[in-house]
């Protein structure tokens, strides 16, 4: 059997002791799972600046849901979400991120994730819609995303909607400290495929905090690996993308943002901005 290679992220700075916390890391490290480096365990202070950009995070949410309706285009909702982050000090993350041109993503039945928001962009009755919202206060990033359902819409729709949000809290659940990310796909996997959908396997949830994306990259398929420990102090998302035709999916090559479907069948996400703690995670973004 070939052993594992040892990835060396976890040191200790030079002259300080070795404390209780590294001699655990370490011993993950030494044989052979791949580890956090120190960088990505937040302090107290860092955590408590997460947990009120968060508070902000989720009043654009909660505008949105009170908001939304048959008959308003995306772009309204961007306006919105520009309007109250900015109101409150903070900073829409996406906006003119890597090129991302609006304040928010606006994803609409068949589209995955990263919709652009437009004025020729009409809510109908049926659709349901992703609103993916992130936000910056004083330096510090949070993440999170909710569905909508407008109106009266298909039963198969409302279960996928219902059945990606399980996803979300089972992946909650199953992220335990001292455990891996690993894990996390697992109970979702298992979950989705129970009820007839399938995982998008291309995205992922992700390390966050001090910047937009951060380590660890957190699968939401049964990756049949262990992948990072998840460690007190780490603070990531979990956004599990259920799908209920094929996990397979496009960029849209007209904007080079959009996300798609393979087959064209809907899609539902859910997501929070969670830290690990020593007990279990913890929502920053209720």
């Amino acid at each position: 059997m070939k052993p594992k290679k040892i990835i060396k992220n976890w040191s200790v700075p030079k002259g300080q002791e070795l404390t209780e916390f590294d001699k655990k890391v370490l011993a993950f490290q030494n044989r052979g799972e791949l580890v956090p480096k120190r960088k990505l365990i937040k302090t107290p202070e860092q955590i408590e600046g997460i947990r009120r950009s968060g508070v902000v995070n989720t009043g654009v949410l909660d505008l949105i849901e009170r908001e939304i309706h048959i008959g308003m285009s995306t772009a309204e909702i961007d306006r919105l979400v520009y309007e109250y982050t900015t109101d409150h000090g903070a900073i829409p993350a996406p906006l003119n991120y890597e090129g991302f041109p609006k304040s928010v993503c606006t994803s609409i039945n068949e589209v995955v994730c990263h919709g652009i928001p437009s004025d020729d962009e009409i809510l109908e009755e049926g659709d349901i819609i992703n609103v993916d919202v992130s936000t910056i206060l004083d330096g510090y990033y949070s993440d999170a995303s909710r569905m909508f359902i407008l109106g009266e819409t298909t039963p198969e729709k409302a279960k996928l909607v219902r059945v990606a949000k399980e996803c979300l809290e089972i992946g909650q659940a199953a992220a335990k400290p001292w455990g891996f990310v690993g894990d996390i796909g697992k109970a979702i996997a298992k979950h989705a495929h129970a009820n007839g959908f399938s995982v998008v396997r291309d995205l992922c949830g992700h390390g966050v905090g001090l910047a937009f994306h951060e380590d660890p990259e957190v699968d939401h398929y049964n990756t049949h690996r262990n992948g990072m420990l998840l460690v007190p102090g780490m603070v990531f998302t979990i956004e599990p993308m259920i799908n209920m035709g094929t996990w397979e999916v496009f960029v849209d090559e007209e904007d080079d943002w959009t996300i798609v479907t393979e087959d064209e069948l809907p899609s539902a996400q859910w997501e929070h901005t969670f830290v690990m703690t020593e007990h279990g995670l913890e929502i920053l973004t209720h």
